[in-house]
């Protein structure tokens, strides 16, 4: 159980990341993991994040033109993330903190410096039918072991030069299902508890209020000026979790 302290500053954290989604699109897992994994286990993080991050991304996957056709493209890069996230998932649930931590804090830098660094590259549709699915079992892979599952899987969705609604239901369907391929990974192997599900629950009011305020916040403020500073506090809280074990 959590401390009054505790549960505020989840809740927080919830509410934050959740202000980043509805600013950027995305981002809600990153910063739901990156900071919460800083207070507790990092599989104690991804149980917590199973029900906002559904429940958010099921509404951004919904809110596209259309999915079938998407999913007919992408259905074997998914497949590959559900692979590879049953076999990450053994590393999150063995309560190795400082593998899974140091794993995360990778990640975060891998993720946040190719963001604001590296410049757009495309993917021929002639390479995807072998490309995609060493891309989702990568990704599934990354996200069973830290939680995060934008590596590599937002960057190569970006260069496969999709229109921008169907980008954003692109990487809603990918969210998806990382999210219940991690919940069914944590649940087999006994990681997933019951009472992590309420308070899992209880974090969407949070996360969703915090996508309201950031879609609001997104026509007053520069988007580009904030995901810039967001992506460097990342960074540096990468670095930091990623160094950890050696202090």
């Amino acid at each position: 159980m959590f401390d009054a302290n505790s549960l505020a500053a989840i809740l927080a954290t919830f509410f934050v990341a959740g202000v980043v989604k509805g600013i950027t699109g995305m981002g809600l897992p990153t910063v739901a993991m990156g900071v919460l994994g800083s207070l507790v286990s990092p599989l104690a993080a991804a149980s917590l994040l199973i029900v906002p991050s559904f429940i958010t991304n099921v509404w951004q996957l919904l809110a596209g033109p259309g999915i079938g056709g998407l999913a007919w493209r992408l259905w074997p890069m998914m497949l590959a993330i559900v692979a590879g996230t049953a076999i990450g998932s053994s590393w999150i649930a063995s309560g190795d903190t400082h593998l899974t931590s140091s794993l995360l804090g990778v990640a975060l830098v891998i993720y946040s410096a190719y963001t604001l660094l590296a410049r757009q590259f495309n993917v021929p549709r002639r390479i995807e039918p072998w490309l995609s699915p060493v891309i989702g079992g990568t990704t599934g892979i990354v996200t069973g072991g830290t939680g995060v599952f934008v590596i590599p899987a937002v960057p190569y969705l970006q260069a496969l030069g999709l229109g921008k609604d169907h980008l954003v239901q692109a990487l809603g369907l990918s969210f998806t299902v990382s999210t219940l391929a991690l919940a069914a990974g944590l649940a087999v192997r006994g990681a997933f508890q019951l009472n992590d599900i309420g308070l899992s629950a209880l974090a969407v009011v949070p996360a969703l209020a915090g996508m309201w305020t950031g879609q609001i916040v997104r026509y007053r403020i520069s988007s580009r000026t904030f995901r810039r500073g967001f992506l460097v506090c990342l960074l540096l809280l990468g670095s930091e979790m990623a160094l950890r074990p050696l202090f």
